[in-house]
């Protein structure tokens, strides 16, 4: 098995690739994926895999059935939505859809799953089981396309004992992938904040409640909530990333407007932690005259890989790449609404290596000049079928 499925990886990889650059040109955002899915179901339909459904409004869901299709089910996950970022890579598969971008790679994502889907159609007779693909929108929105799509029942009839996903990784080279067992991704709360005093002259701040000064010593005093109220053992993050005051040189506004997030990696710190930034946050403004409209938007999970499985694949990706290509992974801050899945069954997130230095591949993810070394796509399609057919035993 382990040697078809490379050899049917190497023999779809243009395939694949060309998949991709479609995707990449006709970028659509978080629950707009219309043609997106619409091309997917189409590249379902033409593999052979006419089993499938739409959930969520642009998401999909497929099975593929091998021999003895009850005895159980492995899912497969891929993201479809893109970012609201104008690329500025010059390459023939630039994006077309001008100020949208596929800047976190959920095009080699979707490419990926559907080579996958190739690799394991063809190879239906040879497993026990069912392979579920979930092809997922908006996981780069509140709520989560992920929780839209289990609440439609993507993990029901039937429902997956295990569901599997991999993420790009441009600081991982082409070829290798990364494990990390328990606890790996933050929990991700948005923050929205209106602090509001009185405007006026800014010669005259006598007259004035000066909403500038007052949002500036709530920032500076929520940082407290992480310096002395977090275990330092446990990583958290309180960062505000947009501040508007619509004033002038002097002018000084009637409020101030706030956005920002919190992200930890403890369920029940994390909700102690809201009430304490809102506390705090309540005290501070109103202790210098002003007043405050606090809201947390309360987002995406900690996301957590069941050790079990996350084990079993590391050893899969081992068998199929090479001790010398699996690595360990740290925790990483970033979120993943992947993390429903977590809560729902046993689950493996692990990454994908994309970088390539002699090509200049190296850009971050969620910045214009960001790519994929494409080659990754034949490592990635392979070992997420390779690991599906691993888990059905």
């Amino acid at each position: 098995m382990h040697q078809k499925i490379k050899s049917l990886a190497s023999g779809y990889l243009n395939d694949v690739i060309g998949l991709r650059r479609h995707l990449h040109q006709n970028p659509e955002l978080s629950f707009k994926e219309f043609k997106t899915a619409e091309f997917v179901w189409n590249q379902l339909d033409a593999i052979g895999i006419t089993d499938k459904q739409k959930l969520a409004g642009t998401g999909i869901v497929a099975l593929i059935k091998g021999r003895n299709a009850d005895k159980k089910t492995v899912a497969l996950r891929a993201d479809m939505d893109a970012l609201p970022i104008i690329e500025a890579n010059e390459v023939p598969y630039k994006s077309q859809n001008i100020g949208v971008m596929h800047a976190c790679g959920h095009d080699a994502h979707t490419a990926s799953l559907l080579g996958a889907a190739r690799i394991l159609n063809d190879l239906k007779n040879d497993f026990e089981g069912t392979i579920k693909l979930i092809f997922q929108p908006g996981e780069e929105k509140l709520p989560g396309g992920a929780s839209l799509m289990i609440k439609e029942g993507v993990l029901q009839n039937p429902a997956p004992s295990e569901i599997i996903g991999q993420h790009v990784m441009p600081l991982i080279d082409a070829g290798k992938v990364g494990f990390r067992s328990g606890i790996y991704m933050a929990s991700t709360d948005e923050i929205y904040v209106t602090v509001k005093g009185k405007g006026g002259h800014g010669a005259m701040p006598h007259l004035n409640i000066d909403p500038v000064l007052i949002a500036s010593h709530m920032i500076v005093a929520l940082q407290q909530i992480v310096s002395r109220h977090a275990n330092p053992t446990m990583p958290s993050v309180l960062s505000f990333g947009k501040v508007i005051a619509n004033g002038a040189t002097n002018v000084i506004p009637n409020e101030v407007y706030l956005e920002g997030t919190f992200r930890t990696l403890d369920e029940k710190w994390r909700t102690e932690a809201h009430s304490r930034i809102l506390k705090l946050a309540t005290s501070v403004v109103e202790g210098m005259g002003g007043t405050v409209d606090f809201e947390i938007r309360r987002g995406y999970p900690a996301l957590v890989n069941n050790p079990t499985l996350t084990a079993a694949a590391r050893k899969g990706a081992e068998e199929y790449l090479g001790k010398e290509n699996v690595l360990d992974l740290d925790i990483w801050m970033a979120a993943e609404d992947f993390a429903f899945y977590s809560q729902q069954a046993d689950a493996c997130f692990y990454r994908l290596g994309t970088r390539n230095e002699s090509r200049g591949i190296t850009s971050s993810v969620h910045t214009p000049t960001f790519d994929i070394e494409e080659k990754s796509l034949e490592t990635g399609m392979g070992l997420m079928a390779y690991l599906a057919v691993k888990q059905l035993g």
